[in-house]
């Protein structure tokens, strides 16, 4: 009979918990206004598609603290229904134990590219007065395309995103494209949806010696994917992104809101500007 496999806490910087505390702002506004609508009454959901084990370590302080799955479930007055996902079994099945045998929660293991369009997202239909709020944090560039259009295209969900510009810089974006791992660029064309990430990543410069490709800066990138989520993805309100810093300053992802109201665009704006200027710690 072989071993369970043994758990390790995700140790978060400074940043995540930012990021953190932004989700658990947002998701307390958003589950109060929906829970008040009456005409017509709505269903609202949370959904997290890479819930981990509901609790990290923090490296500033050591100390545990409450992931998103936790904090959602705090917030009052409460999401009518929760769907957590995540690929790691030591995760699932530590997260089961912390929700227990609630009614309310659902916890899928496995992938979420699959689990979220074939399960969780065909629960969240506009025609059946339901909303959701999903957090797509995924582990590097794991997320495929698909299930943010999917959600976009489908006008009830609002999504969250952590844009791993940092995983790119580090397995995709090299001065020499020619030596990347082809599993790296088939795993950034399945996050960006197409190859169209090729023609923003470089530009051309042409010198004495000819012509140089020369890796475009992390902002232009950010600010060409926040086209797709709102051109491609048909998402209509898509704020600009906050940068997340590591403590030598160096931006680690992107933080990306994208939603169908613009109230929604508002309350976000007014949570990221009072974020934006924390910096590093």
């Amino acid at each position: 009979m072989g071993k369970k496999p043994r758990l390790r806490f995700d140790e978060i910087g400074y940043w995540s918990e930012v990021k953190l505390d932004i989700v658990k702002k947002y998701a307390a506004a958003y589950s109060r206004i929906l829970a008040a609508q009456e005409s017509p009454r709505l269903y609202h959901v949370y959904v997290d598609a890479f819930a981990g084990a509901g609790v990290h370590i923090s490296k500033v302080t050591g100390d545990f603290v409450l992931g998103s799955p936790l904090n959602a479930l705090n917030i009052r007055p409460p999401f009518r229904e929760f769907h957590y996902v995540d690929i790691d079994p030591s995760k699932v099945a530590y997260l089961q134990q912390l929700v227990g045998d609630r009614s309310d929660v659902h916890i899928h293991p496995g992938d979420c590219n699959s689990i979220l369009l074939e399960e969780v997202f065909p629960q969240i239909k506009w025609e059946d007065y339901c909303r959701g709020l999903c957090l797509l944090d995924p582990y590097g560039l794991t997320l495929n395309w698909k299930v943010i259009q999917t959600a976009g295209k489908m006008g009830s969900i609002e999504i969250f995103l952590n844009f791993p510009v940092a995983d790119m810089n580090r397995n995709v974006f090299w001065r020499n494209p020619e030596g990347v791992d082809p599993a790296d660029i088939e795993r950034m064309t399945c996050f960006w949806g197409d190859e169209s990430w090729r023609k923003v990543a470089y530009t051309v410069e042409r010198g004495l010696f000819g012509s140089l490709e020369q890796k475009t800066e992390n902002w232009v990138i950010a600010q060409a994917f926040r086209d797709r989520l709102h051109k491609v993805a048909g998402f209509v309100h898509v704020p600009d992104p906050i940068p997340m810093r590591n403590t030598k300053n160096a931006i680690v992802y992107y933080l990306f809101f994208a939603a169908q109201k613009p109230v929604a665009e508002e309350i976000v704006e007014d949570i990221f500007n009072k974020h934006r200027t924390w910096g590093a710690q």
